[in-house]
């Protein structure tokens, strides 16, 4: 019992850290060994838990909590601008597509949420990014994560 204890841990842990950022699924599945299967699973459920909340809490989020965190700061910052050149240069299919390479899930999710992109639109397509990201990034690990280790004294 203690080792399934151990496991759902370990498992909740990298879900949880992926749902952060989307590159340690693939990299703490992988060091945790288990199989390609099992961390493409592991990743795409972390980040699609971090869209879904974001997706239905993106709004309260915005008006509730940011807006007291951020109330002093900048509007104009050099990453704002990053992500609404992203936006405007890609729309809601590249914001989706982008999401797992350059910004986080959360960041992403929020992104498409303040546009007030459909929350069907943003699920569906986050869903075939975090797939598709996570069989690239995942084989990727698998096939050269021997090697990478090797490099590590």
């Amino acid at each position: 019992m203690e080792g399934l204890i151990a496991e759902a841990l370990k498992v909740i842990s990298i879900i949880l850290l992926t749902m952060l950022k989307f590159i340690f699924g693939p990299t703490l599945g992988y060091a945790a060994g288990y199989s390609y299967a099992g961390t493409v699973l592991i990743t795409v459920t972390g980040m699609m838990l971090s869209v879904v909340l974001f997706t239905y809490l993106g709004e309260v989020l915005q008006k509730k909590i940011l807006a007291r965190v951020f109330r002093n700061r900048k509007v104009f910052t050099k990453r704002n601008r990053k992500f609404v050149s992203i936006w405007k240069k890609y729309g809601v299919r590249g914001v989706a597509f982008l999401t797992p390479l350059i910004l986080t899930p959360i960041g992403g999710t929020l992104l498409l949420t303040s546009y007030k992109t459909d929350r069907t639109k943003i699920i569906k397509l986050m869903t075939l990014s975090a797939i598709f990201w996570s069989l690239i990034f995942s084989g990727l690990i698998y096939i050269f994560g021997n090697t990478f280790l090797k490099l590590i004294p």
